[in-house]
């Protein structure tokens, strides 16, 4: 009913005004903007552990490079499923007939991420690989001055001795000059640790005196960008609607953290997450009777080991470590961590799969030796060590501390007294690479299907900064000269022998390769499983 005094109906030029502006409300609705969301639905990623940070060249666990390689991309790539390097940042490249001239022509037309605190002045070129490669290269570099930084696994490789120079050659096109030649240089750039930022926003961020930002508030030119990151909780991505590659299909990437393997596997099956990080041996069985799930599988290039701190006694002495490896049931261990048999004991530092792998080698259960080794080195009584339990679960090592303690059994069998340790994942990490462990659980995924990738990283003396881990001057000759041959043949001979050196000296413990098994909802599109199990959701979307 009207009320006294007022009109029954709007005047006609108050109706007018509402009816113009709920046309051009309607138009603003309809009209795409330019920044118009990907259609589609949301995916959500249930992952084993958080990100340690997002600048790719200071990280190099598989948690930290599932999340940045949405984020960030390198000159190559590798195919999805594969080992083959395909284009990506660079469109074409060459390399000179002794493997030491590396010359890339960059792709055009492709953009920064443009976020709320960053819009670029212009598309990506030459001064962005400059940029980033110079911070592996240089530790005078402007930007390492204002933040030094630990690049792990450019350091690990012994980049920045390699590379003799690194040019410019115009806008686009950029050469490595090494000084040696190496065969295995080229897979480098399709690596996570290789994802290119931007010149223009780090030097924003210099002049800002924020250069922590850089590994904060991402910038890269990948299908996701960042949007907002809750530690040990959430990591929000949203897609990137001006990606060279064309339309994304999937607005949001949800990065859900759930440590605990069974939290994921319920998450999985109540639709919270629609992939989730690859399941233990024990969940496979319920998640493939589930016709909403797919169990995408693959004979991983995986490995998991214990290392040795080499620098303190008495982890220091060849014939300790060998005693503690071959006091170690092996058996016993895979039938309680791995009851469906899906892993294969490991006898070397990488896969059965990779060419050079020398299938002489046998691992031995032989605790009556392993007593009279310690007796020799001088502990006929034992002694302590510490035992440090992996914190998350890998398909390699489904259940650190069960292993820790079924070895701690097997140990005190020859009167070595393990006392357990563990720590947060990202403090484990920390304290690992300061050498405060005696042994530790540890592991590596390969993606370019080269023993190289095996060994240069984590075995090389490059590698051996804090003067804890392996550094063994016949083995570094052998890698070093497999590196700059070209003939496959003499390449995995060269392998062979240095597969023997390890052997011999053990600085690991070799434990399990593992069939991996990730678990993704049906109603998931295009996704594919890599041969070292990360994820990528470029080319995915949902139904």
């Amino acid at each position: 009913m009207p009320c006294p005094g007022l009109p029954a109906s709007p005047a006609p030029r108050l109706r007018a005004g509402i009816l113009g502006l709920l046309a051009a409300l309607g138009s603003l609705l309809t009209a795409a903007p330019a920044h118009a969301e990907a259609p589609g639905k949301p995916i959500v990623y249930c992952s084993e552990a958080s990100p340690e940070g997002f600048d790719p060249g200071l990280w190099d666990s598989t948690s930290t490079n599932n999340a940045v390689r949405q984020l960030f991309q390198g000159l190559l790539g590798f195919e999805r499923g594969g080992t083959a390097l395909v284009p990506r940042l660079a469109e074409r490249w060459t390399v000179s007939p002794d493997a030491r001239v590396f010359t890339f022509e960059l792709r055009r037309g492709v953009k920064f991420h443009h976020r709320t605190w960053f819009t670029p002045s212009r598309e990506f070129n030459a001064d962005d690989v400059l940029f980033t490669f110079g911070r592996f290269l240089d530790p005078a570099h402007p930007f390492n001055r204002a933040l030094p930084g630990n690049f792990i696994y450019p350091n690990n490789l012994g980049l920045a001795k390699l590379v003799l120079k690194l040019e410019k050659l115009d806008e686009h096109t950029v050469r490595f000059t090494l000084r040696e030649p190496n065969v295995v240089f080229l897979s480098w750039f399709a690596m996570p640790f290789a994802g290119l930022h931007s010149a223009e926003y780090a030097q924003q961020l210099l002049q800002r005196g924020e250069p922590h930002r850089l590994n904060s508030a991402p910038i890269g030119t990948g299908p996701f960008a960042f949007r907002r990151y809750d530690k040990d909780d959430v990591l929000r991505l949203e897609a990137n609607p001006d990606y060279w590659a064309g339309p994304v299909r999937t607005p949001k990437l949800i990065f859900a953290m759930a440590r605990e393997p069974n939290v994921r596997v319920q998450k999985l099956l109540a639709g919270e997450c629609q992939v989730s990080s690859p399941a233990r041996d024990i969940d496979v069985p319920v998640l493939a009777k589930r016709a909403d799930i797919q169990l995408l599988q693959v004979q991983a290039l995986n490995i998991s080991y214990l290392s040795f701190n080499l620098a303190r006694a008495p982890t220091n002495v060849r014939a300790v470590r060998e005693a503690l490896d071959i006091a170690i049931d092996r058996p016993a261990l895979f039938k309680v961590l791995f009851p469906r048999g899906d892993a294969t004991p490991a006898v070397s530092a990488f896969p059965p799969a990779i060419p050079g792998f020398d299938r002489s080698l046998r691992n031995t259960y032989d605790p009556a030796r392993a007593r009279r080794l310690l007796a020799e080195a001088g502990y006929p009584d034992g002694f302590a060590l510490d035992l440090w339990a992996l914190p998350i679960a890998r398909p390699t090592n489904p259940n650190g501390l069960l292993l820790a303690q079924m070895i701690q059994q097997d140990w005190a069998r020859i009167g070595v007294r393990a006392h357990i340790k563990t720590y947060e994942w990202g403090e484990y990490l920390k304290r690992a690479n300061k050498g405060e462990h005696d042994v530790y659980m540890s592991g590596w995924s390969g993606e370019s299907g080269d023993a190289d990738e095996f060994l240069t990283p984590n075995l090389s003396c490059a590698a051996n900064r804090s003067g804890v881990k392996f550094c063994n001057a016949e083995f570094e000759r052998l890698i070093d000269t497999a590196r700059a041959t070209p003939d496959a043949a003499r390449r995995a001979a060269l392998y062979v022998e240095a597969q023997r050196i390890f052997h011999r000296e053990r600085p690991w413990i070799p434990f399990a390769h593992s069939t991996l098994y990730l678990p993704v909802r049906a109603d998931v599109k295009g996704f594919v499983i890599n041969p070292n199990g990360g994820v990528e959701f470029e080319k995915v979307w949902r139904e």
